[in-house]
């Protein structure tokens, strides 16, 4: 027992001197701690006073984990942007600084996910497996370090591949009125990336929650979400929120570039991101100018749309591909917010509501649309038909008019005209079914061939769809060159035109029976009564010589009868 008892007074002896040369080696580091005080609270924005020494667009907590960022520095407070909900915040609340900017969760595990700009989940999946974290404002890469635009970003959208392409590394703006197709356009482009190794981020702007449901249904649905991340804020949640959620998005496209990858990022859309940036200056007091939104609403969209680029091949040769969305009011494109976007971006896509309510659907008004990048990030294939067709379209597009108020029409006109229907009824194209490149191919060379113009109009869906299903039988080799800088050759083109045509055979209208002769007078037909004189004729087919004209009650103000008592008048 004494032996038992000694030992173990011996371990305790070792552990009580372990720890109290431990606490002897302690040294307590005092750390000065920042806290200051609500002083008053409103929509979307606090007023804090006591943090001397925050910076601009510092984070700093509130109780219950809300974080605001810090927009106005004052001298007396600060004016503080919440990303959170707000509503059990009351002035005297303590606030603390937390030494860091707004930044979110970048990386693999991201994609397939739907978040907020705080980068936490909101499809129920769990925690986001990502290691890294990025700032959410980031400067752009400088000039030096961008290559030229030159490889094309297909959308799978005829009108838009052909006659308004777009880069790896262009800026190119979507606009129209609301309800015109232009979620549409941008869902679409997501769908068609498939395969094609592009990420895509979908960044959803203060938009209804059941319009956010949909577009998460339909990417689920076809696929589309093994390569996309979806940065999503409501129209319920706080404003600061809408206003960091595209450069929250932009953050995570970045990791991407700069690891290599293409990336296309929608912005959808920026009228309500503006919207919500009014809202907070004006609540933190900050001078209006036109149409109530602040000096530095330019600057907003011109740094977030400046960090999509193309780099250079030493730098990964990354690119990132932005397609921002503009709602417009009543047509009117050279409203503030439209016209700052239009003069930021590499061009745009106008959406006409006219043209929507045709069913013209993509409703894009070609002659409103412009690519400033254009055929230098356009395949070969396609510069090859896209002059001729874009020049018939707009001079279809002009003779249209006087169609319509039924002017007489030569025969060339006539043929312009109908040449444009059917360029039109081509590039009409169902939503989430984008086209291949040989089967847009296949069709605008049948269309710059004329091959459609002695289709019936009512046949065009059907006669188009069978040159797409007949675009699988073009040979592989001419099938590679699409996806190359070479030129068609003048024999790709005849395989491809003969295929169309051969597709197109059972869509041709049938030639009319020739009349048989008429027999002469005098013979016979059998089984056929000779016809009666009409009234007025003779037996032998001789008509009777005119009589003074009878005048019938009721027509005696006819023109001739005028013309006749005006001689007898004296």
């Amino acid at each position: 027992m004494n032996m038992e008892a000694e030992s173990l007074q011996t371990v305790f002896d070792s552990a009580f001197a372990d720890m109290r040369e431990a606490r002897e080696g302690f040294t307590p580091q005092l750390a000065p701690r920042e806290v200051g005080t609500i002083t008053s609270i409103a929509t979307g924005i606090a007023k804090v006073s006591g943090l001397p020494g925050v910076g601009f667009d510092e984070l700093v907590q509130f109780p219950g984990d809300v974080l605001g960022i810090a927009f106005n520095v004052d001298a007396d407070e600060i004016g503080v942007v919440l990303l959170g909900e707000y509503w059990h915040l009351q002035a005297g609340d303590e606030v603390q600084r937390t030494g860091r900017v707004m930044d979110v969760a970048v990386g693999e595990g991201l994609l397939g996910r739907v978040i907020d700009p705080l980068g936490r989940p909101l499809d129920g999946k769990g925690a986001l497996a990502a290691g890294e974290r990025l700032p959410i404002e980031r400067p752009a890469a400088p000039i030096m370090d961008r290559a030229p635009v030159t490889v094309p970003l297909q959308t799978g959208l005829k009108v838009i591949d052909a006659l308004i392409p777009i880069g790896r590394g262009q800026r190119e703006l979507i606009l129209g009125d609301r309800q015109t197709g232009k979620s549409a356009i941008a869902i679409d482009t997501i769908l068609n990336q498939r395969g094609k190794d592009i990420l895509c981020i979908y960044c959803a702007i203060g938009q209804r929650a059941s319009a956010v449901a949909k577009a998460v249904a339909t990417l689920r649905e076809k696929g589309a979400m093994d390569y996309t991340v979806l940065v999503v804020t409501e129209g319920n949640d706080p404003p600061g929120l809408a206003f960091i959620a595209p450069y929250a998005a932009t953050s995570i496209a970045e990791h991407f570039m700069e690891a290599g990858r293409d990336v296309l990022i929608v912005y959808d859309d920026l009228t309500h991101h503006a919207r919500a940036y009014r809202e907070l200056s004006l609540l933190l007091r900050r001078p209006p100018g036109r149409e109530a939104f602040p000096g530095d609403i330019f600057y907003i969209h011109a740094r977030l749309l400046e960090r999509a680029t193309h780099l250079r091949p030493e730098l990964g040769g990354g690119s990132l591909t932005a397609l921002p969305v503009i709602e417009t009011e009543a047509q009117n494109i050279s409203a503030y917010i439209p016209t700052n976007l239009i003069s930021i971006t590499d061009g745009q896509i106008y959406l006409s509501p006219s043209l929507f309510e045709l069913g013209v659907l993509p409703a894009v008004d070609v002659g409103k649309s412009v690519s400033r990048v254009g055929g230098k990030a356009q395949r070969a294939a396609y510069r090859a038909v896209a002059g001729d067709l874009k020049l018939a379209y707009a001079q279809f597009e002009e003779l249209e008019t006087f169609a319509r108020f039924g002017a007489r029409l030569d025969e060339n006109t006539r043929k312009v005209i109908e040449h444009g229907r059917r360029i039109r009824a081509c590039l009409k194209q169902p939503e989430f079914a984008p086209a291949s490149v040989p089967a847009q191919i296949a069709i605008l060379l049948a269309l710059t061939a004329e091959l459609f113009d002695t289709v019936p109009l009512e046949q065009m869906t059907d006669a188009e769809h069978a040159v797409h299903e007949a675009a699988a039988n073009i040979p592989a080799g001419v099938c590679a060159r699409f996806e190359t800088a070479d030129k068609l050759s003048d024999e790709d083109r005849k395989t491809i035109v003969d295929i169309a045509r051969k597709a197109l055979a059972g869509f041709q209208p049938k030639p009319e029976p020739k009349p048989e002769p008429k027999p002469g007078p005098g013979v016979e037909v059998k089984g056929e009564a000779r016809p009666e004189a009409k009234a007025g004729t003779k037996p032998d087919g001789e008509p009777k010589p005119a009589g003074p004209k009878q005048i019938e009650p009721g027509n005696e103000t006819t023109g001739e009868h005028h013309a006749n008592s005006d001689q007898h008048r004296p």
